[in-house]
């Protein structure tokens, strides 16, 4: 035989839908109702028969007190959802009449038995939060996934920024950050740090070398200017000889300097920027100057369009980092999660600490919005439709109150009986 079809899961009570509350209602009202139905007509039987005789006096009065019994609770039930046969009977469609009385009481008995401290923190207790947080953190699919949740997140709010607030936000810290900062001493320390640490010759050689560079680039260029400025009665074969020899003779100082660590250029390069360091400490031109340039920059849009294109670029970069599962960005935070669950399981000291925290937390909740929360209860109830607040709960609990009708026509009927053979011993 193959395997047998999986069993359809059960639905959870209170979490059927309203056409199934509503069929099992009928069913259970229609069940009620007919054992009433034959009670009753059991009871008429009897009374226009003539009751004679032992038995049919037992059935009389069990028949008679199970149709009082079951009235009774018809009565009862379909009170609390409206007025019997459409009387106005005091006391009658309750839930409706009093549905906002019971939104105040209900916000109460929720704020003075759910939403203290002391019952706040005896379920965080209870539920051990940090151990459960620990272990679950410390499986790496579990990190994996969080994770990913954690990077999409991130993305979703940095797509839901405006870039001309970002980009605001950023131009002004930046501003900020540099408008405290004096341009030039800061230079100076900046030397210092590099003249420290002997690479003052690798400065001058990247200037030496950069110069030739841009000579080797520009040959043509330069010539052409060169030629330009030439006198009208001079020869341009001339003109040109003499830019090649100076051009030639101008590459092979830029060589010669770079090769030699003696060479008089560079000492002098070495001498100069070893007492720049103090004169930008200490020189109020230069220090003036510096000022005048940053502010200058601050206010150009290059910072501007700076703090735009790194604002896109590390949009880009979260989109692609959150995209990817192997991305470094996924992979560090993943491995933090780890870690610290590993770290919130082992530290004993730690775990306490974060117990505390949160049993803290959840008092200071409790004591400062319990007030708003049980409102909130009773807000939401009073803003219900009295009719259909009777209706949903009638639906809910519809099919368990039609049970009782049919235990009070039992009992009824128990009880009756019992009288019966009460009198009957009496007399």
């Amino acid at each position: 035989m193959g395997p047998s079809a999986p069993r359809p899961a059960s639905p959870v009570p209170g979490h059927e839908p309203t056409a199934v509350r509503a069929r099992g209602l009928a069913v259970a009202r229609r069940r009620a109702t007919a054992l009433l139905g034959a009670v009753t007509v059991l009871f008429v039987a009897v009374t226009v028969a003539g009751a004679h005789g032992i038995l049919l006096g037992y059935v009389q009065a069990g028949a008679e007190a199970s149709m009082v019994g079951g009235v009774a609770d018809w009565f009862a039930v379909t009170a609390l959802f409206r007025h019997p046969l459409g009387l106005p009977i005091p006391h009658t469609a309750i839930i409706v009449e009093r549905k906002d009385q019971f939104a105040a009481t209900l916000g109460q008995f929720v704020q003075e038995n759910f939403l203290t401290g002391d019952v706040l923190a005896e379920r965080i207790r209870t539920a051990r939060l940090v151990p459960r947080l620990a272990a679950w953190l410390a499986d790496e699919a579990n990190a994996a996934r969080f994770a990913g949740r954690a990077a999409d997140l991130v993305v979703t709010v940095a797509e839901n920024l405006r870039d001309e607030d970002v980009q605001r936000v950023l131009t002004a810290e930046l501003t900020r950050a540099v408008d405290a900062v004096e341009v030039a001493p800061l230079a100076g320390r900046a030397l210092r740090v590099l003249i420290a640490g002997g690479h003052q010759a690798e400065v001058f050689n990247a200037i030496v070398s950069g110069a030739d560079r841009y000579l080797a680039g520009h040959s043509a260029e330069l010539r052409e200017l060169f030629e330009a400025e030439a006198p009208r009665w001079v020869p341009d074969a001339v003109y040109r000889r003499l830019f090649d020899r100076m051009y030639t003779r101008l590459r092979q100082r830029l060589a010669a300097m770079a090769a030699d660590p003696d060479d008089e250029t560079r000492q002098q390069f070495e001498a100069w920027i070893a007492g720049l360091p103090d004169r930008l400490e200490t020189s109020p031109e230069l220090r003036e100057r510096g000022e005048r340039l940053k502010r200058e920059v601050l206010a150009s849009a290059v910072l501007r369009d700076w703090s735009s294109s790194l604002w896109r670029r590390i949009k880009e970069g979260l989109r692609t980092q959150a995209a990817d599962p192997e991305s470094e960005l996924r992979r560090r935070m993943a491995d933090a999660l780890v870690a610290a669950g590993r770290r919130l399981g082992s530290d004993r000291r730690l775990a306490d600490g974060l117990d505390r925290m949160v049993e803290s937390g959840a008092r200071a909740v409790a004591g400062q919005f319990h007030d708003e929360l049980a409102g909130l209860v009773t807000g939401t109830i009073e803003r219900w439709d009295a009719a259909e607040t009777s209706s949903q709960l009638e639906l809910l609990l519809g099919r368990d109150l039609q049970y009782i009708r049919i235990n009070g026509t039992v009992v009824g009927a128990a009880v009756g009986l019992a009288l019966h053979a009460i009198v009957l011993a009496l007399a």
